[in-house]
């Protein structure tokens, strides 16, 4: 018999993912979200609109499943989690505090949290020639302020249900995901989406606009990596957060030069450092993770960027097409 398994955020862009590839290991999947995935049909078994804020909606959501993939959450890039502390804050601790109660009162055998690397001091990120960052530098604590402090007040939260109430809990921290089929704009896109937008959308020899100096430092991870990375620490016997993340360090301006690169462009970088630009550098270290699962993620920048890349520019040529044609039924 088939396992059953719920994702939530299953409308968004790595339970979307996630998804395919629990439908793929012969799994039965419940998918819910707020909205439908917005680019490509749901593989789940079947999809429900709830909003998990509610408690009522989470006991509904987490009915007869063993496994609870807690991907919903109230976020977005940079940009975004800068702006919007209170609704972020209050959103993502009423959906956690209440999937967390849900899937105790249904006995759910395994819940898998999605964390952040925002949940990391601050202070440890201050340079971008920054030292990778283990597990156990969470403490003494200084995260971003809204989503990182709530993520990381949520892994105590897990620690404590897995310890007074036997749930298996098992906590990971994303660094910067990307990949085809995520948001690429409206504010709330990851860096490289939005540099690819910016590369596919200007012309050959133009300008691209680039939030801070372009010095600040990131790892990015692939979400095929990613959701491989959430199956195998959430089937694990490791119930400590683990990160999930690539070792490969690039700087923004690094990663505008890359995608360039892809697309075939030469275009002239102008740097806002008005603009929010998060820490100056961030890595993770995958000591403990190639440690408690022998595997780590795999897919190199380049490769990854690639498929996203294309992706996006077919996205954004398909909605130039359209408008184009509207355009031209009106005129005629």
């Amino acid at each position: 018999m088939a396992k059953r398994a719920l994702v939530t955020g299953a409308g968004g862009f790595i339970g979307h993912h996630l998804v395919h590839y629990l439908i793929g290991k012969g799994y039965w999947v419940r998918g819910v979200d707020l909205k439908y995935p917005e680019y490509q049909h749901t593989a789940a078994s079947e999809f429900e609109l709830l909003d998990l804020r509610r408690a009522d909606s989470c006991l509904i959501a987490t009915r007869g499943v063993e496994e609870v993939y807690s991907l919903a959450a109230d976020m977005g890039g940079i940009g975004y989690i800068t702006s919007n502390h209170a609704d972020i804050s209050r959103n993502d601790t009423l959906i956690n505090v209440n999937m967390l109660e849900a899937a105790r009162i249904n006995g759910v055998e395994r819940f898998m949290y999605s964390s952040s690397a925002c949940i990391y001091p601050q202070f440890l990120q201050r340079d971008p020639n920054v030292t990778a960052l283990k597990e156990d530098d969470a403490w003494p604590a200084d995260p971003e302020e809204g989503y990182g402090l709530e993520k990381l007040f949520m892994e105590k939260l897990c620690q404590y249900y897995r310890e007074d109430y036997g749930l298996q809990t098992r906590i990971i921290r994303f660094h910067n995901v990307y990949g085809p089929f995520g948001t690429y704009d409206g504010g709330k896109e990851k860096a490289p989406a939005a540099i690819a937008r910016k590369v596919a959308l200007a012309s050959h020899g133009g300008d691209i606009e680039v939030w801070g100096d372009g010095k600040q430092t990131r790892s990015f991870m692939y979400v095929a990596d990613c959701v491989e990375g959430i199956f195998r620490i959430t089937h694990s016997d490791h119930p400590q957060p683990l990160n999930l993340g690539r070792e490969e360090l690039i700087t923004i301006e690094g990663l505008v030069d890359l995608v360039c690169e892809i697309a075939g462009k030469k275009l002239n970088k102008r740097f806002d450092t008005s603009k929010p630009q998060g820490v100056r550098g961030r890595n993770s270290d995958n000591t403990r993770l190639r440690q408690a699962i022998g595997w780590e993620p795999r897919v190199a920048m380049r490769e990854g960027l690639v498929p996203t890349y294309q992706w996006i520019a077919s996205q954004l040529a398909s909605a130039k097409s359209e408008i184009t044609s509207v355009l031209a039924s009106s005129a005629g």
